[in-house]
């Protein structure tokens, strides 16, 4: 019985050690520390030696591309950008996800890179930057981000174009594509003024619609700039402006002109002095004419009036008179009203007998060939912006948002629709 309990004994003996260098083996296995076995110092020496050697060769420039990777709603206008510090910029691509190039170009102390024109909305864009430290060696940059999409964007349309010559009743008038909520911040990010130093101020028509405009017509020969810094001011819930942009137009000389329907006479005047009188024919009793302040806001050498279009039909529906080719035609409201050329009504008409459906009609002829005809001169002689006023036709004022007709508010109701 002794020989068993010491066979036991050294077996409970043997058993401990086995577990012992077991578990010294399994330590040594699942993890790097310690001094338990001889060539662990040396590979931990090798591994830090290798990772002081790798930092070494790290480029010190560091590279910062925005917007960040990943971002959408990206602005169109001056997001997109690298800058480099500790190094200079030797390589940047930018390209869309269909491989499109972008054109960009590094400055001149190869510390930053700008996209050389306005990105496209709801595009995705990919930016690869490599730079190189004081030393030459290279550090790797890339991104991606996706610009904001129409449908959380907004853009307002304007007029008059960048570097045209208008008339003195010419408003800045700016469409937006969204119905705009957040009034005065998008109308602070909108900025006129005029080289005379009239005061301009803004006037909303609508949530589509914001006009701008002196107290009195602009002053002839003077410079009017338009500046939109909407880029990124939120327009709506969830809707950001993506327009930047410098718009400057020149106001010509001073022609208003002044048709009365009651003598069927028309004075054109430049500077307060009549320089030509020519007779017209204006609206018939049962159609007659708008009267007030009415700017010219397009010109057509030859155009079609369709009388459907403009609610002039005949029991069958169809246009009480559809002329294809109605010459010298300058529009003075949205809703149809010209002043044109009329070639098919008789010489005895105008400066005798109103008879139009509401437009001021001038003696012309046929094809818009003829230099000599009353029409052909007025229409030689106006520009777009120039002011026609109408009176004594025995109709309602136009209204101000029926084209560019703001003139008929004055000064007080002008100002009670702006927003700041």
């Amino acid at each position: 019985m002794e020989k068993r309990v010491m066979t036991d004994s050294k077996r409970r003996k043997g058993l401990m050690t086995a577990s012992a260098l077991l578990g010294g083996v399994l330590v040594l296995a699942g993890c790097s520390g310690g001094s338990s076995a001889s060539g662990s110092a040396g590979d931990d020496t090798s591994q830090a030696k290798a990772d002081k050697a790798a930092a070494q060769e790290t480029s010190d420039a560091q590279i910062k591309i925005t917007p960040a990777d990943g971002s959408d709603n990206a602005s169109i206008n001056n997001a997109a950008a690298v800058t480099v510090t500790q190094g200079t910029l030797t390589e940047v691509s930018m390209t869309t996800t269909d491989g499109k190039t972008v054109a960009g170009q590094i400055s001149a102390d190869k510390k930053s890179w700008k996209p050389s024109g306005q990105l496209e909305r709801a595009t995705t864009y990919k930016v690869a930057a490599t730079a190189a430290d004081a030393k030459g060696r290279a550090a790797h940059e890339n991104a991606s981000f996706t610009t904001v999409a129409p449908a959380h964007s907004f853009i307002g349309s304007f007029t008059p174009d960048n570097g045209t010559t208008v008339g003195v009743g010419m408003p800045v008038s700016i469409n937006f594509d969204k119905a705009i909520t957040n009034k005065a911040a998008v109308q602070k990010g909108i900025t006129v003024t005029s080289s005379s130093g009239q005061e301009v101020v803004g006037h909303w028509f609508s949530p589509n619609r914001l006009d701008f405009r002196p107290e009195q017509y602009w002053k002839a020969g003077s410079t009017v700039t338009l500046k939109l810094a909407l880029d990124g001011v939120q327009g709506a819930q969830g809707v950001y402006g993506v327009q930047q942009k410098t718009v400057t137009f020149n106001i010509g000389r001073n022609q208003v002109s002044y048709v009365d329907a009651k003598t069927k006479q028309m004075k054109v005047t430049q500077d307060g002095k009549v320089v030509k009188t020519i007779p017209i024919s204006a609206g018939a009793p049962d159609h007659t004419t708008y009267q007030g302040q009415m700017v010219i806001a397009e010109k057509f050498v030859q155009t079609r009036m369709n009388g459907a279009t403009v609610g002039f039909k005949d029991d069958d529906g169809k246009g009480e008179y559809d002329i294809k080719d109605v010459p010298h035609a300058m529009r003075l409201t949205t809703s149809g009203t010209f002043i044109h050329g009329n070639y098919w009504g008789a010489p005895s008409v105008f400066g005798n007998v109103n008879t139009s459906h509401g437009c001021v009609g001038l003696q012309d002829k046929k094809g818009a060939k003829d230099a000599k005809t009353a029409a052909a001169w007025f229409f030689n002689h106006s520009l777009v912006g120039d002011v026609v006023v109408v009176s004594h036709t025995g109709d309602k004022t136009v209204a101000p948002d029926n084209g560019l007709n703001g003139w008929n508010l004055n000064w007080a109701q002008w100002k009670a629709g702006s927003a700041v």
